[in-house]
């Protein structure tokens, strides 16, 4: 028997998820949550980068920040507590939000970019869900692309849903955009990982939503 609904009853509820949000949609439907996101483009990669998104593939484990003195330590356990508490209706399960602020603030500031900005661009792209995938197929919290995949690694797409693979391959292809194709123009560098160059609304959506993410140390 089809759990459907007539052909009629169908159409007018269509109709009405149609007027949802995609975001609401895809849980309405139970289907695999979808972002609204655009779509990177694939380029060439200067070897650095290559490496960089290569060996976060392996990593299976969170990574864990070092620090080089006691001050430095607290500052971080202070950003984040509060980031925490800033997620925690986004993310109520603790050890999952700890692993996850955890990762964006190592891999963040590996890659030079600001802890605030990264958690900005996560909140638009994904809203802080692990297995948002768009209509364009980008994947999970910085909705890569799942040609990245095929460029540095086997080509499971799969993979991009893991943490810190994600997050690892977030930073470093929008510090390569940052750096390396727009000279420091986070404007232009933000239009280009969303596939929108030269647009206002994505740059103008992150950098509103970075200010939830502010702290002295991030």
């Amino acid at each position: 028997m089809s759990l459907l609904p007539d052909r009629s009853s169908r159409r007018q509820w269509l109709a009405g998820l149609g007027r949802l949000s995609p975001l609401v949609a895809g849980a309405t439907l139970g289907w695999p949550q979808l972002a609204h996101a655009g779509a990177q483009i694939e380029e060439p990669l200067i070897d650095s980068v290559r490496t960089a998104l290569s060996a976060a593939v392996f990593n299976q484990e969170p990574p864990v920040p070092s620090f080089p003195d006691t001050e430095s330590r607290l500052t971080y356990l202070r950003w984040m507590g509060a980031m925490s508490e800033r997620l925690l209706n986004k993310k109520p399960e603790r050890a999952a939000r700890k692993e996850f602020l955890q990762t964006v603030w190592y891999e963040a500031r590996r890659a030079g970019l600001e802890v605030s900005l990264v958690l900005g661009l996560i909140q638009v792209e994904s809203n802080f869900r692990k297995f948002a995938v768009s209509r364009v197929g980008a994947r999970g919290y910085m909705q890569v692309m799942p040609f990245w995949s095929r460029l540095i690694g086997d080509g499971d797409a799969g993979k991009l849903f893991h943490t810190q693979t994600n997050l690892r391959f977030g930073c470093v292809i929008l510090r390569h955009y940052l750096v390396e194709r727009e000279n420091g123009n986070l404007f232009l560098a933000l239009g280009r990982y969303n596939g929108s160059r030269g647009k206002a609304a994505y740059p103008d959506a992150v950098l509103r939503a970075q200010r939830n993410w502010h702290h002295p140390a991030g």
